[in-house]
C-alpha cells in the first residue's frame, strides 16, 4: 500500500516571515553585490552580461571567484579549471538540498524547482533554524530566498555603474556582517563537538593549503578534507 507524504504548508505568511528574517543581511548582500558589479565592469563585461549573471546564476561566491580567474582568451584547460573550481564551491548545495528534501516531499515540482533555484547558504540557514524551532512553512525558505535574489540583482547595477567605487567591503567593516549572521544562525543548531569535527578539519586544512599553495587550491583541499572526515565519522557510527 502506498504511503502518502503530508505536504508542508506554503503560505504568504511564511514568505513574509522569511523576507523579514533576511533584513539583517541587507548591508552585507548589498556591498557584496556592488563589489561583484564593479569587478564585472573592470573585467570588461557589459551591463546585460553582468545583470544576467546575477539574475540567472545567483551564486555570489562562485560569481566572484569566476571573475577573479576570468581571462580575455580561453583554452579548454582554463575553462575546465574554472568549471572544477565553481563545482567545488557549489558542491555544498548537494548536501543542503538533501537536508531539506524530507521537508519538500510532496511539494509540486514547479514550486520545488523555483524554491531550489533561490537556495543560498543564508536562506538555507534561516529555513533550517525555522524548522529547528518547530516551524514547517516551506514558504519561509522561498520567501527569504526571493528577497535575497531581488536585493542581489538590484544592488549589482549600481556596482557596475560605479566601477571600483565600492570594491573593498573591508574598508567599511561590512564584510563582517555575513560571518556574524552565519555564526548567530548556526549557534541554535549546535549538536555537540562531535558533529563539528569535519568543519574544524576542513577549516584547518584550508588555512594550511592557503599558506602553501597559490590560487584556490585551499577551497578544494578544505572541502575534500571535511567531506572525507565526515564520511569516516559516519562510517564508524
Amino acid at each position: 500500500m502506498k504511503t502518502l507524504t503530508a505536504r508542508s504548508p506554503f503560505t504568504l505568511t511564511g514568505a513574509l516571515i522569511g523576507a523579514r528574517l533576511t533584513l539583517p543581511l541587507f548591508p552585507g548582500i548589498i556591498v557584496f553585490a556592488t563589489a561583484f558589479g564593479a569587478a564585472a565592469s573592470q573585467k570588461g563585461l557589459d551591463v546585460w552580461q553582468t545583470m544576467a549573471l546575477s539574475a540567472f546564476v545567483f551564486a555570489g561566491a562562485s560569481q566572484m571567484v569566476a571573475l577573479e580567474v576570468w581571462r580575455d582568451s580561453w583554452t579548454v584547460a582554463s575553462a575546465f579549471g574554472l568549471m572544477m573550481l565553481t563545482l567545488t564551491i557549489n558542491a555544498r548545495m548537494i548536501l543542503m538540498g538533501a537536508a531539506i528534501q524530507p521537508w519538500m516531499a510532496g511539494t509540486p515540482k514547479t514550486t520545488s524547482a523555483a524554491t531550489l533555484f533561490l537556495l543560498t547558504d543564508a536562506n538555507w540557514l534561516i529555513a533550517m533554524r525555522h524548522r529547528a524551532e518547530g516551524g514547517n512553512d516551506l514558504a519561509v525558505l522561498a520567501g527569504s530566498g526571493a528577497t535575497l535574489w531581488v536585493v542581489w540583482v538590484i544592488a549589482t547595477l549600481p556596482g557596475y555603474l560605479a566601477g571600483a567605487f565600492v570594491s573593498n567591503p573591508q574598508a567599511f567593516g561590512l564584510d563582517l556582517v555575513m560571518p556574524i549572521f552565519f555564526a548567530a544562525m548556526l549557534a541554535p543548531l549546535w549538536r555537540g563537538a562531535g558533529p563539528a569535527v569535519p568543519w574544524a578539519v576542513a577549516g584547518i586544512v584550508a588555512l594550511a593549503a592557503q599558506q602553501l599553495f597559490e590560487g584556490y587550491v585551499f577551497i578544494i583541499a578544505g572541502a575534500l578534507a571535511g567531506a572525507i572526515t565526515g564520511a569516516l565519522r559516519r562510517g564508524r557510527a
